[in-house]
């Protein structure tokens, strides 16, 4: 029954409002993370990516991707790090191109849609033969690229590659960056934007023959900047190809390892489009969970302290691997 019916997860006042959820955790949880170890891979067109490691000894090793502007420090990365080892899975939390701490070597950076960059970490810490066993586990952005990766490849993954576990997903882009420009969820535009303007700006000293900066002063919405730099450096033709060519949704049915989707009914980023009911109905591989609380990469436990229920969910579901 890929189509699961909501969960159980009822947090304690005030957490059901998904507002609060989505500031609480970003920006008030303090996760008691593990100790990361920091190893640095070169990419096949000869830039890096900064990969933190947090290992128990196990046979078995998660893949973690963060959101937009997020990194491997987040507090949601360290809960799901810190959840997993204790489920006894080492965990390889990665940092996209830029999202690191230094500036990546080459013009490129991330997107919603670098799946080549995951299947260079995820190759990577399948070649040292330690793991019998891999899964992976994406937030937001990081969940678009989990989904992407998984339906692009099909029948074709590395067959130590046996679940996956996606939360608070955009997996329609276009429809999700209409939602987020709406006057209810300006904040989270403003937050977005100002990072996103200041990594142009520091992309620009690098490559200043590749980068006009006359064009941040038209930018309003994600759709803007994307439409004026992300589609641009990467090779798309505009915001609207790049949503249309990146966006999971278009991918779910080449699914062939089991999936949990969970995207909270109260996620003020996702639209309708997001929440995959149909796909999933009849899918022997995707399962869907739309709880009602939850908010945007939030799913708090009780008092907001302890494990998230996002975490509980996810070790939860890899472990019956």
């Amino acid at each position: 029954m890929p189509l699961l019916p909501s969960p159980p997860y009822r947090p304690a006042f005030p957490f059901r409002s998904g507002h609060l959820q989505t500031v609480y955790a970003a920006r008030l949880r303090r996760a008691e993370g593990p100790a990361y170890r920091r190893e640095r891979i070169d990419t096949p067109d000869g830039d890096f990516l900064d990969l933190d490691w947090t290992t128990v000894g196990a046979s078995r090793v998660a893949v973690v991707s963060h959101g937009l502007e997020g990194n491997s420090g987040r507090t949601y990365v360290r809960g799901m790090a810190r959840a997993l080892n204790l489920a006894g899975w080492d965990v390889l939390a990665w940092n996209y191109r830029g999202c690191s701490g230094t500036p990546n070597r080459t013009l490129r950076l991330y997107h919603s849609g670098a799946t080549d960059d995951l299947d260079t970490v995820l190759r990577h810490a399948l070649s040292a033969g330690r793991y019998a066993t891999a899964a992976l586990v994406g937030f937001s952005l990081g969940g678009n690229l989990t989904l992407k990766y998984l339906g692009e490849r099909g029948t074709g993954l590395d067959p130590r590659l046996r679940r996956a576990v996606a939360f608070s997903t955009p997996c329609d882009l276009a429809a999700a960056s209409a939602e987020i420009s709406k006057p209810h969820n300006w904040i989270y535009t403003r937050y977005f934007l100002t990072s996103l303007r200041d990594k142009v700006r520091q992309k620009a000293v690098q490559f200043p023959d590749h980068i006009d900066l006359t064009r941040l002063k038209h930018i309003r919405t994600l759709f803007d900047f994307d439409d004026a730099f992300t589609a641009p450096i990467h090779g798309f033709d505009g915001a609207a190809d790049y949503y249309r060519r990146c966006s999971s949704k278009a991918f779910l049915d080449g699914i062939h390892i089991p999936t949990l989707l969970v995207n909270a009914a109260d996620d003020s980023f996702l639209p309708a489009a997001c929440y995959p009911v149909e796909e999933a109905r009849n899918h022997a591989y995707l399962h869907l969970e739309i709880p009602d609380f939850g908010g945007h990469v939030g799913f708090v436990g009780r008092n907001g302290k302890e494990t998230y229920w996002s975490e509980v969910r996810a070790a939860a579901f890899l472990g019956t691997v």
